[in-house]
């Protein structure tokens, strides 16, 4: 076939020709995205150390510690990448017009899962006296900017994308003090607040800024046509192993420089290995370019060198990266539910798990509750046993029926 010279989001058109077909190496790498995240979560509800100290804190850290938080940090930037490219898979068979709606419905569903249900799911609190908007409410917002960037030439949502990633931390100097409106609305777009703003009888969390993951997600639907069959196998590898090693090099060049790219520069520590955790230890809220290049490369070769068929072990992890909504929807109530249950049995109120308005770790009623590392990857893998069944029954349904049950497709 020939290859076309004009993009169908630029005529809004869907190609019927072009075969798309479900990319396995992203449904994987989705799937490694969701298990590590979980691992995160179980370790905020269980892990004794988290109530007392940052994992990332190099003060007070262990090398066990600080890689279990560290790995994590490579879920939401590349959870936002994939659906940007996701979303233009989604374009290309549906039609530019199609798509913008899709994004925007969707994100704005998102925005209000993660207020009304997710938020619940977090605290078990009916009251709502607190909101914690974390990566979903990041994920509506910025879908929902991409379904207008799309009308955008291509070449310019690039340069767009490229913009926020790399120029976002020029706003680092700029703060907007108070509990108000403008701090409110500069603290979606940039600096995340943790104390949180008062809204009535509600503290409203908000711990992920949207700039710097609009130019993530966009960065993504620009790579999306990648993944067609219009791009030779051959030639996609190279592209994103470059991209890929292009990206590591720039991290290592800026990170050792302490130039620019992160609002904290690394020094040297008591010993080589607390140096390069020194060194690794970039922002996460919100990604400053390093952490995005940090997470974001090493991304990138796993999708130039994932194309091959799954084995047993990647194909159980594609099997959560197939229906990551569905995922994320039950393991939050699964994880604080067991938390709940560990908190009672070793003498806690369940009131301690629930009676909270930051997150459950700053809560000093649970100074002392909590189990040692070990006992926290013994938990996750006890979730992602109990979740596998019902995620891959689910995987098979939306399989089956996502044809002509379009809700499937939130999912």
């Amino acid at each position: 076939m020939e290859t076309p010279t004009v993009s169908p989001l630029q005529t809004g058109a869907p190609i019927t020709a072009l075969k798309i077909k479900r990319i396995e190496s992203i449904d994987l790498l989705r799937g490694i995205i969701m298990i590590i995240m979980a691992l995160d979560h179980v370790r905020d509800y269980f892990h004794a150390y988290s109530y007392y100290y940052d994992p990332m804190d190099l003060q007070h850290t262990s090398g066990p510690i600080f890689f279990t938080r560290w790995i994590s940090h490579y879920c939401a930037p590349n959870f936002m990448l994939l659906a940007g490219i996701s979303a233009c898979l989604y374009g290309l068979k549906n039609g530019r017009k199609a798509l913008s709606t899709f994004l925007f419905t969707r994100g704005l569903w998102l925005v209000i899962v993660e207020l009304f249900i997710i938020t619940l799911a977090w605290t078990f609190n009916p009251h709502y006296q607190v909101f914690i908007l974390q990566v979903i409410w990041a994920f509506g917002l910025s879908m929902m900017a991409l379904g207008l960037l799309v009308y955008l030439p291509r070449p310019v949502l690039l340069l767009l994308s490229l913009a926020l990633m790399f120029g976002h931390n020029m706003l680092d100097g700029i703060h907007v003090a108070g509990d108000n409106i403008p701090a409110f609305l500069w603290s979606v777009l940039h600096e995340p607040n943790f104390s949180g703003f008062r809204f009535g009888n509600s503290n409203v969390v908000i711990g992920y800024p949207v700039i710097p993951y609009i130019g993530i997600i966009s960065f993504g639907f620009c790579l999306g046509n990648l993944f067609t069959s219009e791009i030779a196998a051959n030639d996609r590898k190279r592209t994103l192993r470059n991209l890929g090693l292009g990206a590591i090099l720039l991290f290592i060049v800026l990170r050792w420089t302490n130039t620019y790219g992160n609002p904290s520069p690394w020094v040297e520590q008591k010993n080589f290995l607390f140096t390069v955790f020194s060194f690794v230890n970039t922002t996460k809220y919100p990604p400053s370019l390093l952490f995005i290049l940090m997470t974001i490369g090493p991304a990138l070769l796993f999708l130039a060198y994932a194309e091959r068929p799954l084995n047993k072990i990647s194909s159980a992890a594609a099997v959560f990266g197939r229906v990551p909504m569905f995922f994320y929807l039950l393991h939050i109530p699964l994880i604080h539910g067991m938390g709940v249950l560990a908190a009672m049995m070793t003498g806690h109120p369940a009131s301690d798990m629930v009676n909270f308005t930051n997150w459950v770790t700053a809560n000093p009623q649970l100074k002392g509750y909590g189990f040692t590392l070990p006992i926290v990857y013994l938990i996750w893998i006890v979730v992602l046993v109990m979740l596998y069944p019902l995620c891959l029954r689910f995987s098979e349904y939306k399989r089956a029926h996502q044809a002509n049950k379009k809700w499937l497709s939130y999912f």
